[in-house]
């Protein structure tokens, strides 16, 4: 687990050996099986998550049980609830396995430590969260302005490899349209 990990961070962040070995040190490496939960409304965001293996989705529930994916995470992508994590409150969301996966958890405490002691660590991380405050507007104009077909392309744009390991539900709910429009405009896809 910890080999896809390294291979990752050096290909993104340069750093030394005793870098490398410290954040080793204070990851804690997970198996979770399909549907199992590593995160649950109401519960405190406790680690940032790194997917070695496997594929996870954050989502959130409304009280008619319906849910709306906010999010999927497969291998080489990290998951968390930030507003959570950062200030110790209670999550909206869920975060759960749709495969078995390999995670490595880095508790607060801990990524905090390696954000002060690794400088390059710590710019990574913030450049990480640009890129996310970015694709999440992108994201909401996409929701108040895009037609269900580009909600479709981009989504298929933004994962390629995946789309195949989802349950068409899911994508439906990540889309924010039914699964009966998901359905038509796959059928018009593959006429094109």
């Amino acid at each position: 687990m910890v080999a896809e990990f390294e291979r990752y961070i050096k290909e993104n962040v340069k750093l030394s050996d005793g870098d490398l070995e410290l954040i080793r040190s204070v990851a804690v490496e997970r198996t979770v099986r399909r549907k199992q939960l590593l995160l649950e409304e109401g519960e405190v965001c406790r680690h940032k998550i790194f997917i070695c293996k496997g594929l996870l989705r954050t989502y959130r529930t409304r009280e008619n049980g319906s849910e709306h994916v906010m999010m999927f995470s497969p291998e080489t992508w990290w998951a968390t609830d930030p507003e959570s994590l950062n200030n110790q409150t209670p999550s909206l969301y869920y975060i759960d396995a749709l495969e078995d996966s390999e995670v490595l958890l880095w508790t607060k405490k801990d990524f905090d430590m390696l954000c002060a002691q690794i400088p390059a660590l710590k710019a990574y991380s913030e450049k990480l969260i640009s890129i996310n405050l970015n694709l999440g507007r992108q994201r909401i104009f996409s929701a108040l302005s895009a037609t269900p077909e580009e909600k479709y392309d981009e989504f298929v744009a933004s994962y390629p490899n995946i789309f195949a390991r989802i349950p068409l539900h899911m994508v439906a709910s990540y889309l924010g349209v039914s699964l009966k429009t998901l359905s038509r405009i796959r059928q018009a896809q593959l006429k094109r």
